[in-house]
């Protein structure tokens, strides 16, 4: 078992940053391919940033939505990711969550909610306009 929690989230105006974290416990931290989605009222949760396993290999994955604006990051050492959000939008108010799966290789990245098996209780985001 692997349990997440994640913090950061607010209220901020738009064009302004924050920076969510998760931290995870349980199992070793550094075997899981982690990943952050968002749902925000009325929609379905969509994938937003994924990460593989080892932060060496570089390998990340983002939404088109949020690609140039947010960065997925991670310190195995203190079982903790991240997600740097910048340049806010009010489209991306939603509940983001963290999400934690066990993979076969350093490199894979998953973008489907289903591949995932652990999940954080969500932290909200809300940009104002």
């Amino acid at each position: 078992q692997v349990q997440l929690v994640e913090s950061g989230g607010g209220l901020v105006q738009a064009g302004g940053s924050l920076r969510l974290s998760c931290a995870a416990s349980g199992r070793p931290f550094s075997r899981y391919a982690m990943g952050w989605f968002r749902q925000a009222p009325g929609k379905e949760r969509e994938f937003v940033a994924g990460i593989s396993w080892s932060w060496s290999a570089g390998s990340t994955y983002y939404a088109d939505s949020v690609k140039g604006r947010f960065t997925i990051s991670r310190d195995n050492a203190k079982n903790t990711v991240y997600l740097q959000m910048n340049s806010l939008k009010p489209e991306d108010t939603a509940v983001y969550y963290c999400a934690a799966t066990v993979v076969s290789h350093s490199t894979v990245v998953r973008t489907s909610s289903a591949e995932y098996d652990y999940w954080g209780q969500g932290t909200q985001v809300t940009v104002s306009s």
